[in-house]
C-alpha cells in the first residue's frame, strides 16, 4: 500500500516533556464568555498533553509537575497559531512561475486538471509536505486543505500522507471531482476515499478527514451530488468545502445550491471559499446555518475575481491563502491585506459622498480574530485559535524581543497584525509539541526531504516553461460573458503593455 511506502521519519528531536511553561511574556488571550481579546503582561500559559492547561497573570506559577519544560518568553509576545481556511498544498513546485498568471490562466494552466498528468505521487507528497512545512513556519498551525491532487489512488494518499507527517493540524479535504484525462472519476474515488476513512491511518494523528466538491450548482449532476452529500454524512467528516464563485464566473456553489442537498444546516461545517458574487439570500443562509466563507484577500485581488460582499459578510468570515505558489503563504499577511482593504473601502464609501470618515472603520483586534478565533468557528471548532483554559495547545511565540520591526512596542495585538512579520515567528506548537523551535523547523531529516523536494520542483518547472501558454480567449465564456481586456498598468511612458518579464 501506497500510504506505507511513502512514509518519512519526520519526529522532532526536541524532547516533549508531558508539561511545557511559557513564562514572563505578554499573553494574548481569549474569552469565550464574551468573545474578547485580553492581554495578559508578564503572565504565562501552561501546556499539559494537547491542551492548555491554565492562563495566568504570575510569570512563574508554583505547583508545577516536576518534569515542566520551562520557556523563557519574557518580553516576548504569545498568541495563538494562525488558522488557514483555505489552501492547497500540493502546489508548492509552481513557485513564482505563475506570478502573473489571471484565474482563467489558472484554471487551464496550473489548476487540478492541468497538472493531473504530469505530478507523480512522489511530487505530490513532497509539494504538500514543504508546503506545510512553509506555513508552520509562518505560524499557520491550523489549515483547511481542499486537496485537488485527487486524481489517482496514489496521489491521493501522498497528500494525506505528507499532510500527517507535517505536524500541523490539516483539514484535509478529499476533492471528488471528474478527472476525465485519466479516466478518474468520482466513482473510483469513492471507494479510495472510504478506505482512507476506514483504515485509521488518522487515528492519533492531528490530520482530520474532510470532503471537497465544485459541483453543487447552479447546474449540478444531482445524483452525484447527493451521492458526495451523503458520503458526507455517512463518515460524519470534519469539513465540507467548496469554491464559490458566482456571477460571470459561473462556478457559483451557492449556500442555495448546497441547502437542497441537506448539508448546508446539520452538524457537519460548510465552508465556502472566496464568496464571490454571494447573494443576499445565500448571505441569509449562512447566518441562519452558521456556516462560513472563507475570504483570500491577496488570491481575491491577485486572481481578479475580487471579494464585492465580503465585507459585510465579516460575522461569518475567516480567511485563506488560496495558491500560496503565486503571493504570500502566510495568515499574518492575509490578516493585514484584508484589515487595510476594508479601511479603504469604507472609508471610501464617506469620502465618495464628500464626506470625511471621523473613525477607522475597523480595528486591529478584528483582523487578529479573523486570522485566529474566526477560523476555529468556521471548523466548528471553538477550541481552537484562542489562549484559554481547554483549547488545543496550538502557540506561537513572536521575537518581540529582538525584532526590529517591533522595537518599541506597547499594543501587542497592534504588533503583530501591522508590524511583525513571519521571520519574527519564534516559536510554534501545534498539539502540544513543537515544530518550530527558537526560530528554527525541528522535523527530522529536514535537509533530506528539502533536497528531494528541490530535485521534484525542477522536473515540474521545466516541464511547464516547456508548455506553451494558453492563447487569450476571445468572444464569450460558456456562460455566455464576453472576455475582456482590462487597463493595462503600465510604469513607463509611450507605448508598452505593462506586463513585464517572468524571469523562470
Amino acid at each position: 500500500m501506497l500510504h506505507s511506502i511513502l512514509l518519512l521519519a519526520l519526529a522532532s528531536p526536541v524532547a516533549r516533556a508531558a508539561s511545557t511553561l511559557f513564562w514572563g511574556g505578554t499573553i494574548i488571550a481569549f474569552s469565550s464568555n464574551d468573545e474578547s481579546l485580553s492581554v495578559i503582561r508578564n503572565g504565562s500559559v501552561l501546556v499539559t498533553d494537547d491542551r492548555i492547561a491554565a492562563v495566568s497573570s504570575q510569570g512563574q506559577p508554583g505547583d508545577l509537575p516536576a518534569d515542566t519544560l520551562r520557556v523563557n518568553v519574557t518580553d516576548q509576545i504569545v498568541t495563538p497559531g494562525f488558522i488557514d481556511t483555505h489552501r492547497h498544498g500540493w502546489q508548492t513546485a509552481f513557485k513564482t512561475i505563475g506570478s502573473n498568471t489571471t484565474l482563467l490562466e489558472y484554471f487551464s494552466r496550473y489548476g487540478e486538471f492541468a497538472a493531473a498528468a504530469h505530478f507523480q505521487p512522489e511530487d505530490i507528497y513532497l509539494g504538500q509536505l514543504m508546503g506545510l512545512f512553509e506555513a508552520l513556519n509562518g505560524g499557520v498551525t491550523t489549515l483547511l486543505d481542499h486537496a485537488h491532487h485527487t486524481w489517482s489512488n496514489a496521489t491521493a494518499y501522498a497528500g494525506l500522507n505528507a499532510s500527517i507527517e507535517s505536524g500541523a493540524r490539516v483539514f484535509w479535504s478529499y476533492t471528488f471531482h471528474n478527472i476525465t484525462s485519466l479516466n478518474y472519476t468520482v466513482a473510483e474515488q469513492i471507494p479510495n476515499f472510504r478506505e482512507m476513512a476506514e483504515s485509521g491511518i488518522l487515528d492519533g494523528t492531528t490530520t482530520e478527514l474532510g470532503i471537497a466538491f465544485d459541483a453543487w450548482g447552479p447546474d449540478p449532476n444531482v445524483r452525484e451530488a447527493q451521492q458526495i452529500a451523503d458520503l458526507a454524512r455517512a463518515y460524519n467528516v470534519s469539513v465540507v468545502t467548496t469554491h464559490s464563485l458566482g456571477g460571470p464566473w459561473g462556478n457559483d456553489n451557492l449556500p442555495e445550491d448546497v441547502e437542497g442537498f441537506g448539508i448546508l444546516n446539520g452538524s457537519i461545517p460548510v465552508v465556502f471559499s472566496h464568496g464571490t458574487f454571494m447573494t443576499a439570500r445565500g448571505a441569509a443562509l449562512l447566518r441562519a446555518t452558521n456556516q462560513y466563507v472563507s475570504v483570500t484577500p491577496e488570491s481575491e485581488m491577485h486572481y481578479g475575481h475580487t471579494h464585492p460582499h465580503a465585507y459585510v459578510l465579516q460575522d461569518q468570515a475567516a480567511l485563506g491563502v488560496d495558491t500560496h505558489f503565486t503571493y504570500s503563504s502566510d495568515i499574518l499577511t492575509q490578516a493585514r491585506v484584508w484589515l487595510q482593504s476594508v479601511r479603504y473601502k469604507l472609508s471610501w464609501d464617506v469620502l465618495e459622498g464628500w464626506g470625511l470618515p471621523t473613525r477607522n472603520p475597523m480595528g486591529t483586534d478584528q483582523a487578529f480574530k479573523l486570522a485566529t478565533r474566526s477560523g476555529g468557528l468556521a471548523l466548528r471548532r471553538p477550541d481552537l485559535g484562542v489562549i484559554e483554559v481547554g483549547a488545543k495547545a496550538d502557540l506561537v511565540v513572536w521575537n518581540a524581543r529582538d525584532s526590529f520591526s517591533m522595537l518599541g512596542w506597547v499594543d501587542p495585538v497592534a504588533a503583530v497584525m501591522l508590524h511583525a512579520s513571519v521571520g519574527d515567528v519564534w516559536d510554534v506548537m501545534v498539539d502540544g509539541k513543537f515544530v518550530k523551535r527558537e526560530g528554527k523547523m525541528v522535523a527530522g531529516k529536514l535537509d533530506e526531504v528539502r533536497a528531494r523536494f528541490m530535485t521534484s520542483a525542477r522536473k515540474i518547472q521545466k516541464i511547464w516553461r516547456e508548455t506553451p501558454y494558453p492563447a487569450a480567449p476571445q468572444g464569450k465564456s460558456p456562460n455566455g460573458f464576453p472576455y475582456v481586456v482590462p487597463t493595462i498598468a503600465d510604469t513607463r511612458r509611450g507605448e508598452g503593455n505593462g506586463y513585464g518579464e517572468l524571469f523562470v
